[in-house]
């Protein structure tokens, strides 16, 4: 059986993880052609599959994308790697396994889409998928403000900086120290330091507070972007999974809007135990004062759209498949919130008139 560090505890190194079963009676779901296809396409509908079926399609990515074979990577080690992945998240409302499985798919659906095998190494697609699936790795379903706030021991590890995505990074490599669970083992030790050092520079990179500094910076490199000047390719690679971070509105309606409702829900579990605590609260977080849509509008307004707009500068072909869904999205939000007006008006004009 496998053992993988450090599930649910953050400075206890003696807890390990025994996952609940091991790779044998995890079976290999023979994916239909129908799904391989789908598998491919931001329209993948992901709140279809169980948690076998998700690693089994995390696991087809892996072959499909030449990785297994280019990287030599034995292929009971990858199964027993993404099961050691999954049990190393949390049942959070938001941020738990279908949430790593969602930014993944966007992921591979980007690989494909723009062709990035095309202009980025192989090492680079490497990282790109597995800095995916790591990204939220252990997340306790509260933020860094909440972490730093109130002083938790994530926060006093990691001197308030990104407390959570160095903890997610560190949860990583952990369990990728492990042999049985090792998917770098075949990268001698200078490959595995760069490749080590691509995936931190990436996970560490979904962290919101940075998001305006990593867009500008990306943004300042576009009139002249070179594919073969890393600092330039190390900038896209951090667009590329902020992207499918907050990718949720990209997607069809009936399978983002759960997401909305599941993100809502976590932010007032925090809401309401930063007001137990005496902690501040933010207003996007408080669920006397958000609404769905004063959820929504703002962020794909003035953090997706114009994020997914910089990459199309590169790759016009997301146009009609992702930012066309991301106005479509916003307009469908903002109908919401005139409704939403109308509706507490007419409450209001009720109470007066009684």
């Amino acid at each position: 059986r496998t053992n993988c560090p450090c599930k649910y505890s953050f400075l206890d190194d003696n807890k390990k993880l025994t996952p609940r079963r091991d790779v044998p009676s995890y079976p290999k779901y023979m994916l239909s052609e129908e799904t391989i296809e789908a598998l491919r396409k931001p329209t993948f509908d992901v709140w279809m599959w169980e948690p076998n079926e998700m690693l089994s399609c995390l696991e087809h990515m892996y072959h499909d994308l030449g990785l297994v074979k280019e990287f030599n990577i034995n292929p009971i080690v990858l199964k027993r790697w993404l099961l050691c992945i999954h049990d190393n998240y949390r049942n959070n409302p938001f941020h738990n396994f279908r949430h790593c499985f969602c930014v993944a798919q966007m992921m591979y659906s980007m690989i494909s889409f723009c062709s990035l095998q095309e202009r980025f190494s192989q090492n680079d697609v490497l990282v790109l998928m597995t800095a995916a699936i790591c990204h939220d790795l252990d997340h306790p379903g509260y933020n860094n403000t909440y972490q730093i706030n109130a002083h938790t021991e994530l926060a006093v590890r990691y001197n308030d900086i990104s407390p959570l995505e160095n903890h997610h990074c560190a949860v990583a490599f952990q369990i990728l120290e492990q042999p049985d669970c090792n998917i770098f083992s075949s990268f001698d030790p200078d490959s595995f330091k760069q490749i080590r050092q691509e995936m931190i520079t990436l996970i560490l990179a979904t962290d919101m507070a940075r998001h305006g500094e990593i867009v500008n910076s990306f943004k300042q490199k576009l009139d002249n972007f070179d594919f073969t000047n890393e600092e330039h390719a190390t900038s896209l690679k951090m667009i590329l999974i902020k992207c499918c971070d907050i990718s949720n509105e990209v997607r069809p309606l009936e399978v983002a809007e759960p997401w909305v409702d599941c993100l809502l829900e976590e932010y007032f579990m925090q809401s309401d135990r930063e007001k137990a605590e005496g902690l501040p609260v933010a207003p996007f977080m408080d669920r006397d004062k958000v609404t769905k849509s004063s959820a929504q509008i703002g962020f794909i307004k003035f953090v997706m759209i114009p994020m997914f707009e910089a990459v199309a500068k590169i790759f016009p072909q997301i146009e009609e498949m992702m930012i066309q869904p991301l106005k479509e999205s916003h307009d469908r939000y903002e109908d919401l919130r005139q409704l939403e007006e109308s509706m507490r008006e007419e409450q209001k004009r009720k109470r007066e008139s009684l």
